[in-house]
């Protein structure tokens, strides 16, 4: 049954709440599988013997065989001790996490991938009911100190596995509580913030300390920590939005992404009195067709718009993997988030001309169709075509167009400084975060433990 479970269970696609009901909260869209129908789910799993899903697919390296194995064995604390030792968060990744492994599955090529994500989830959240799930202090402490600035996904790995390994961690941020976008910019419907408070309340059990509202550079010196602790780890991530420069720009009603998402979760929480932006009863369009554009779909609709468009410069992907895009590479096909479900107009190759607006406040944005031609560098670039412009009537727009590498900080006259994460390695996804803390604190303990000797 094992070796055949693929060409014989259907992968289950879809686990959202109704569309009716989950518009009207910021809960959880995701329903939970049962055990009998998350069994069947990790049968399918091919065992392959060379498993791409671990090796190409996640950055993690998450033996994702192995946890598969114990579920259908009903081992849930083996499989527990499986996932944690590779992955540090698995609460967030399970909910947030694009599943490439799920990309470079071999059941993927014909018969559907595997569900690794929601396996993944199972497994945690099961973790934590049956108390499975410890982080005690170290046994001894080893002397060192290190100071982590930002407690973005990156800070947090790297300060969960300095820590366990006898280092003593304090995690700086720029605000009231950690988590960085995990908290501040990730919806509450795909991420309840209560895992992460769960999460940071285990982490200061363990002896990791966090300092809030402070920014480092401003409030305290680069100097001063690393003068202070043996090494510092710099994991600020890319805070800084990509900007649109169009006629217009200053209008009432353009605003970044963040601004829409940052303060709706501040607002969830209680840290904001009221929300700083709302598209109650407003025609909303959203520039940027990646998940940020996504997040502020599904945001503008629980809060009650009138009508929302997502528009986004690149062509609209295939509904099946072009011939350019092999397995076991992630596939960039047309895919359709459970926001987008809720209520939304989607368009492609449109390029925005401007910003058009009465008295300072905006009324539309006037767009225009683009073609794809090669540059004489070889790049391809978007052609407008101005014959066909257009007006999109819209009374606030969002700009979802990504995240800016940020500047390097200078570095100080003496002192060890790492750099993990976005921060080092630019805008990308929350599992590459986790990896490169992780990856970036084996290195910080690398080289303290060697200067010692």
């Amino acid at each position: 049954m094992a070796n055949r479970a693929f060409l014989e269970i259907q992968r289950i696609d879809h686990l959202y709440r109704p569309v009716e009901e989950r518009r009207r909260d910021f809960n959880a869209v995701e329903m939970t599988l049962d055990q009998a129908a998350l069994h069947e789910q990790a049968v399918r799993c091919m065992n392959c013997g060379i498993p791409f899903c671990q090796g190409c697919g996640c950055p993690l390296g998450n033996a994702i065989p192995d946890f598969n194995a114990a579920v259908v064995r009903g081992d849930w604390k083996n499989a527990w001790d499986i996932l944690e030792h590779t992955s540090s968060f698995p609460e967030f990744t399970s909910r947030i996490c694009p599943a490439l492994c799920e990309g470079s599955c071999s059941a993927s090529i014909n018969f559907g991938a595997v569900m690794v994500r929601q396996i993944e989830k199972a497994i945690v959240d099961t973790a934590f009911e049956r108390g499975y799930v410890r982080m005690p202090p170290p046994a001894s402490r080893n002397g060192r100190t290190i100071a982590i600035v930002g407690a973005g996904p990156a800070g947090l790995a790297a300060a969960a596995r300095l820590n366990r390994r006898g280092f003593q961690v304090t995690v700086y941020d720029r605000n009231a509580a950690p988590g960085g976008l995990l908290r501040y910019g990730i919806p509450d419907f795909k991420l309840p913030k209560a895992l992460i408070d769960r999460r940071i309340e285990l982490m200061e059990g363990a002896g990791i300390n966090f300092i809030g509202n402070t920014v480092v550079g401003e409030d305290i010196a680069v100097d001063y920590l690393a003068r202070t602790f043996d090494a510092v780890i710099m994991c600020g991530g890319t805070p800084a939005a990509r900007e649109l420069r169009v006629p217009g720009r200053e209008l009432s009603g353009v605003h970044l992404a963040l601004e829409l998402l940052s303060g709706q979760n501040r607002f969830n929480s209680g840290e904001l009195s009221e929300l700083p932006v709302s598209a109650k009863g407003r025609r909303v369009l959203v520039i940027g067709g990646g998940d940020t554009g996504s997040d502020c779909v599904g945001t503008c609709n629980r809060q009650g718009a009138a009508a929302v468009t997502q528009i986004e410069i690149m062509p609209r992907p295939s509904e099946t993997r072009p011939a350019s895009n092999p397995w076991p590479d992630w596939p960039r096909i047309m895919r359709t988030s459970s926001s987008h479900e809720e209520g939304c107009i989607r368009r492609w190759s449109l390029s925005t001309l401007r910003f058009i607006g009465d008295n300072g406040r905006l009324s539309g944005a006037e767009v225009a169709p683009v073609e794809w031609r090669r540059g004489t560098d070889g790049r391809m670039i978007p052609v407008p075509d101005e014959s066909g412009k257009e007006i999109i009537a819209c009374d606030l727009v969002f700009l979802a167009l990504g995240f800016l590498k940020p500047e390097p900080v200078p570095e100080p006259v003496s002192g060890r400084i790492f750099h993990a994460g976005d921060a080092a390695r630019g805008p990308s996804l929350v599992v590459r975060a986790v990896a490169d803390g992780r990856r970036v604190a084996g290195e910080v303990e690398k080289v303290l433990l060697e200067a010692g000797r």
